[in-house]
């Protein structure tokens, strides 16, 4: 008897033995089981779609039992913004960073408000202090105190007491200044060993305001008779050096006890006090630079061949360069100082004056 069972390659018959005969119960179990079989079979192969790859379907005329998806509908979505991804991404605190900038910025603007209301009310006081400072400070009339010895030396910046007696000749010359139809004077530059120019620019400053006082138009070089040339390498017809306190008062004497130049022509010197070229002088009105510019050409008056000093001749009028304007530009002065000199008291007072020619040649 054949018999045919279904297997997972397929159908296959079978023959049984002879004699054998199934009854209607093993018959009707025969197909429940067939049944159940391909029952087992329909639902245990994969649908379409399978993820197993390189395996067929177990039923590949089954097809897919899901009812298939309906189309998706086309929805219009922008782009998300950067400020959609920043709140996004940060959530409570993207709204908190607006907040705490706002609340900076009126803290900010508080404290500048007051700081300004403050300045306001301090600038009310500061000007009330500035106001009563104003009145109550002295006028300055150009005028030293009446009770004020007119030849003393004014208060002022520091200077050498006592230099070494000796001194170096600064490098630098210069072309002639001047006609010099009668003479051409040679000079050099010098300072006092032990004496210190840095405060008031140095040596070179010293230099420089000598060698420009004498090549000046009002000055000696006026007289076509007169030139005058720099040497720092040959004998000098005069020296021009600064000298400290008490080596002026050993060259140039002290009879007179107030601080002074001279010309020495023992030394063919002419010697500059130092602490009246830091310090002018009371009784000279002008600036320390003019009266800087006097000290040179009154000295130097005296190494070109002046050697008396004069009194005012104009009152109200300028002073001779030759008069002794350190000391004081009104003749009682003068004549007070030196009662046996060539100045009278006659009350006549002049202006000072730094220049031999001050209206030129």
């Amino acid at each position: 008897m054949l018999t045919t069972v279904i297997d997972r390659g397929g159908a296959r018959t079978t023959r049984r033995p002879h004699g054998s005969a199934l009854s209607s119960q093993d018959s009707q179990q025969s197909q429940d089981s067939r049944l159940r079989a391909r029952r087992s079979l329909d639902d245990s192969g994969p649908r379409s779609g399978s993820r197993q790859p390189l395996r067929a379907q177990w039923d590949p005329v089954g097809g897919d039992r899901r009812p298939p998806r309906r189309p998706r509908p086309t929805r219009d979505v922008r782009k998300q913004s950067r400020l959609g991804r920043f709140v996004a991404r940060y959530g409570w605190r993207a709204y908190a960073v607006p907040v705490l900038a706002a609340v900076t910025v009126f803290v900010m603007w508080d404290a500048v408000q007051g700081d300004a209301t403050s300045a306001v009310a301090d600038g009310e006081d500061t000007t009330r202090a500035v106001d009563d400072a104003i009145v109550e400070a002295p006028i300055a009339d150009g005028n030293f105190p009446a009770d004020l010895e007119s030849g003393v030396l004014p208060d002022g910046g520091s200077f050498t007491e006592s230099g070494a007696g000796t001194w170096r000749v600064l490098p630098g010359s210069t072309e002639q200044a001047g006609f010099g139809e009668r003479q051409v004077f040679t000079y050099t530059v010098e300072i006092e060993d032990g004496v210190d120019t840095t405060a008031y620019g140095g040596d070179a400053a010293f230099a420089r305001m000598v060698d420009e006082t004498l090549a000046d138009p009002r000055s000696w070089t006026a007289d076509r008779a007169f030139a005058f040339r720099r040497v720092d390498s040959e004998v000098p017809d005069f020296r021009v050096s600064l000298t400290s306190q008490m080596s002026i008062r050993q060259f140039c004497g002290f009879d007179i006890e107030l601080e002074g130049s001279c010309f020495n022509p023992g030394v063919e010197r002419v010697l500059v006090n130092e602490p009246r070229w830091v310090r002018g002088a009371v009784a000279f009105h002008g600036d320390i630079g003019s009266y800087r510019q006097y000290l040179v050409n009154h000295e130097v008056g005296h190494a070109v061949g002046y050697p008396d000093h004069e009194g005012c001749t104009t009152d109200s009028g300028l002073a001779p360069i030759m008069m002794q304007q350190t000391y004081g530009t009104a003749n009682d002065d003068i004549a007070r100082l030196d009662p046996e000199g060539l100045v009278p008291a006659d009350g006549k007072v002049c202006r000072y004056n730094p220049w031999p020619f001050p209206r030129g040649a």
